[in-house]
């Protein structure tokens, strides 16, 4: 499943969300199993000077900025380390041409192993005895410290909104921006918005209109597949619900009654090994599907691998998200962020993925935060930047957003972009291609959904 978007009356969407409840039980197939633990080396950065005195983490040469992963957790090192490696290396690739304003950025990732506690340890440590002035990069399975972080007002720019803290506290900045008010509470009273733009492009671009959902017996999956068949009915489509074992999931049965049943595009709430499995008995059937959508923590380098026993499906297989195609290097940006994670990151370039470039985004828009400050870099100065009311690209790599609150209304405009993988991209290795003439362009007016969160 695609990711909806929270409404902004009738103007542009910002924020996809309806996917987070799910996103880590969608990823535990594809890392389940996966014992490597980074060396400690692989996140070290240079400590910051001696002699230098920080202030909110800031001196006269140097930045401090804070970074939470969830790297060694229960779900494996690539679960959730994605926008660090993006992050870190925009940040060694700013620091090689001179810093920001004359300062160097020091980087000070902290792993909280995916715990509520080991999120609360690194919390502190970055806040109460590093000082860091902000974070950037995060990728957090279980965010438990985010109302510490929000209440000492430490900017939280860019990070990935995996649960609902960034739908809930006003200093966390998502990479997809916000309109809710973030006040404490969840969304709009206690609810949830998404739009219909995804399903729109599949019926108003590739002419689908019988649209399958995919789901496990298990209650996240189920809430997430709900939430997909209801946007596709908004959306006009003849929708077919299928449900497999989550233990001993019978997806041959289910590719057989899609093809009976006439489905034409199907979207999923289970795990990226689980459709790995449906795409191959998909092939094995013979349903010649218009497209296989994905989300965009999929929008990966790793399709070849994973849908290996499925050729025709994996290439219809879709993604959306509010950013640049990662293979799209005709942009400077993305030219830039693949060079330096080539540099930087070199054993990286068969994982390279979306969230990679969102962590690098995020870095890009601290960085633009902390230059409108000049010499007088502060916390308070970087959040007038932030909830200034003109909206913010990241360069051109993300569809313009910001933070200015505004009721969800009962239809609104949203745009994506959208790529599908093919075996002959990337010289004949496999890859991303870009669907869209331009994803700012690119964009649907439907009907808004709500969902509890």
């Amino acid at each position: 499943m695609a990711p909806g978007s929270v409404g902004k009356g009738s103007g542009v969407v910002k924020s996809p969300k309806a996917w987070r409840a799910a996103v880590a039980f969608l990823l535990l197939g594809a890392v389940a199993g996966c014992g490597t633990r980074l060396p400690a080396s692989a996140f070290s950065q240079p400590a910051a000077s001696p002699g230098n005195v920080f202030v909110d983490g800031v001196s006269a040469t140097q930045i401090k900025v804070g970074m939470i992963d969830s790297i060694t957790s229960a779900l494996g090192v690539d679960a959730f380390s994605g926008p660090g490696y993006g992050a870190r290396a925009f940040f060694d690739a700013l620091n090689a041409s001179g810093g920001v304003n004359g300062r160097k950025i020091v980087v000070d990732q902290c792993d909280d192993s995916g715990s509520g506690l080991g999120n609360q340890q690194c919390v502190h440590k970055l806040i109460d005895t590093d000082r860091v002035l902000a974070f950037a990069g995060n990728s957090i399975l279980e965010y438990a410290g985010a109302a510490y972080v929000s209440s000492h007002d430490v900017p939280d720019i860019g990070g990935q909104p995996i649960g609902q803290a960034y739908d809930q506290y006003p200093h966390l900045y998502s990479i997809y921006g916000s309109d809710e008010p973030r006040q404490g509470s969840v969304g709009w009273n206690g609810r949830l918005y998404g739009g219909t733009e995804v399903y729109e492009y599949f019926k108003q671009r590739l002419g689908a209109h019988v649209a399958a959902v995919v789901a496990y017996n298990q209650p996240d999956s189920v809430r997430f597949a709900q939430y997909t068949a209801a946007g596709l009915r908004a959306a006009g489509y003849s929708v077919v619900n299928e449900q497999v074992d989550f233990a001993l999931p019978n997806f041959a049965a289910t590719a057989s009654d899609l093809k009976a049943r006439g489905v034409q595009v199907v979207f999923d709430a289970i795990d990226t090994s689980g459709n790995g499995r449906l795409c191959a008995a998909i092939d094995q059937v013979g349903l010649n599907l218009i497209a296989k959508v994905t989300t965009v923590q999929s929008w990966d380098q790793t399709v070849a691998g994973t849908y290996s026993g499925a050729p025709r499906c994996r290439n219809v297989l879709y993604a959306t998200a509010s950013d640049r195609n990662y293979a799209d290097t005709k942009y400077p940006e993305v030219a830039a962020f693949r060079a330096a994670m080539q540099k930087y990151f070199p054993d990286r370039q068969d994982k390279l993925s979306m969230w990679e470039l969102e962590g690098w985004a995020s870095a890009q828009w601290l960085t633009d935060a902390i230059a409108s400050c000049g010499a007088s870099v502060s916390r308070s100065c970087i959040e007038q930047f932030m909830n200034r009311p003109e909206k913010y690209d990241a360069h051109g790599l993300i569809i313009p957003t910001d933070f200015v609150v505004t009721q969800p209304a009962a239809t609104q405009v949203g745009c994506l972009n959208v790529a599908r993988w093919q075996d002959s991209a990337e010289n004949g290795t496999g890859g991303w291609v870009t669907q869209v003439p331009d994803m700012n362009t690119n964009c649907f007016t439907g009907p808004v959904i709500s969902y509890a969160p």
